[in-house]
């Protein structure tokens, strides 16, 4: 979990020339186990919390931080030095996944201190930011914030544990002015907002940066009314060390209403400086930068096909248009209904306008008239019908890509840095096929 221990790490381990391995504290042994056995780790830095994972989970060398500081840290014994090696291997960064296995990105330390530096130019960091921990530092490397904001001599402020009322409470009180946050992380701070005794803290001082998942509209319009919280859209993936796009308000949009400057603030955003974005013939999109990985570990077959061609190939869905990215769907995740292609962001997007909406995941489902059904799986508020929500989608969509079913739940499945995890909501209806495509 986060903690300053771990983002010591970032600095103690990589400053000597070793390899870091974040690993998902959410993870179950077993998975915790391959990631340790995959990467190759001699050592072990366990959290207190999470010594019952060594029933099943070890290596050469095991330390359970805090009860073993004495044997790591004390006496006179030093790191062998290291010279020093941009192109060095820094971290090992397992991804979340929706494979069997999660696969290793290798990101050297030019990777890290390009992605630092040009995160930090394009969110204006200085010394006088202080960052709310939100994101699990094990992400990414935290987005490579933690390298951003230290080498600018900023301030950290650790967040164990995602809490929409301490978030609250900590931008209030140790007047926090950045974070970093998936979307599932805006709606908590909005959610405790609506139950905030006096004003919202950190209006017109706070900015947060959100990635993961296109949000909707109308939640990008809530942060920058209800909380007064600038909104900054980035995207990119583990791959690219994350950062690939920007997007963050314009002074040409000043003169636009509230709701359409928040649909421009919904696209992915305009490259990164040093960042090169291309959409192949298939709609994919691919880019070339400084940040790309060095290749997944022990996988040259997997790392050659997503480098292909000189560009590394995102899996994402995308147009390119007027200097701006926007994210259309994984690949694998459009719909075909009826012959026509239709893009999940899209109808969520339509759903989630309805305010008895909380979340909504749509995906497609085997349908013997429309080969793949729109079905969405939505969180409700309040009081809604399927009815009711499938003809407030026709106000504003086609017919073809309105839902022609919904399923009400009670939570959606989300992995440890909030991306809904589809493949969870289609295996109930599309496990005994052959194939994944109807």
């Amino acid at each position: 979990q986060n903690s300053a221990r771990l983002l010591a790490s970032f600095f103690g381990v990589s400053g000597w020339g070793r390899v870091l391995v974040p690993v998902n504290f959410r993870l179950a042994a077993a998975e915790v186990r391959y990631i340790v056995e995959h990467s190759g780790a001699e050592v072990l830095l366990v959290d207190p919390e999470l010594t019952g994972l060594l029933d099943e989970v070890t290596a050469p060398h095991v330390f359970v931080l805090g009860r073993d500081d004495e044997e790591i840290f004390g006496g006179d014994a030093q790191p062998r030095p290291w010279a020093g090696d941009e192109s060095a291997t820094a971290t090992l960064n397992y991804t979340s996944g929706t494979t069997a296995n999660p696969k290793g990105v290798q990101l050297t330390h030019r990777n890290l201190w390009l992605n630092a530096a040009t995160f930090g130019l394009h969110v204006t960091l200085s010394d006088n930011d202080v960052l709310l921990h939100t994101l699990p530092m094990f992400h990414a490397n935290g987005w490579g914030m933690p390298y951003a904001l230290t080498g600018l001599g900023g301030r950290h402020v650790v967040l164990r544990k995602v809490d929409g009322p301490e978030i609250l409470r900590r931008v209030r009180d140790q007047g926090v002015t950045i974070m970093c946050a998936a979307p599932a992380v805006v709606s908590a701070a909005l959610d405790a907002a609506a139950h905030w005794d006096g004003e919202i803290p950190g209006r017109d001082r706070v900015r947060i940066v959100v990635a993961g998942a296109p949000p909707p509209t109308r939640t990008i319009e809530r942060v920058r009314s209800e909380l007064g919280w600038e909104f900054i859209q980035i995207y990119g993936l583990t791959e690219t060390s994350p950062l690939l796009t920007v997007n963050r308000m314009r002074s040409e949009w000043e003169q636009l209403e509230p709701h359409e400057q928040a649909a421009r603030l919904g696209r992915a955003g305009t490259p990164a400086l040093g960042v090169r974005v291309d959409i192949d013939h298939e709609g994919e999109v691919l880019v070339q930068s400084n940040t790309n990985l060095e290749g997944y570990w022990r996988a040259p077959e997997e790392t050659a096909r997503v480098q292909a061609g000189g560009w590394f190939h995102t899996g994402d869905g995308g147009t390119f248009t007027g200097g701006y990215l926007t994210i259309s769907d994984r690949k694998k995740d459009v719909i075909i209904s009826g012959g026509e292609n239709v893009t999940s962001i899209e109808v969520e997007d339509a759903l989630s306008a309805h305010p008895a909406v909380r979340e909504a995941a749509v995906i497609g489902i085997p349908d013997e008239k429309w080969g793949e059904l729109v079905t969405a799986q939505v969180v409700a508020d309040g009081e809604v019908t399927a009815e009711e929500l499938i003809e407030h989608c026709r106000g504003r969509l086609a017919g073809y890509k309105c839902p022609k079913r919904v399923d009400f739940l009670p939570e959606l499945p989300r992995t440890a840095t909030g991306k809904v995890q589809k493949y969870k909501l289609r295996e109930p209806f599309w496990s005994t096929r052959d194939r994944q495509i109807n």
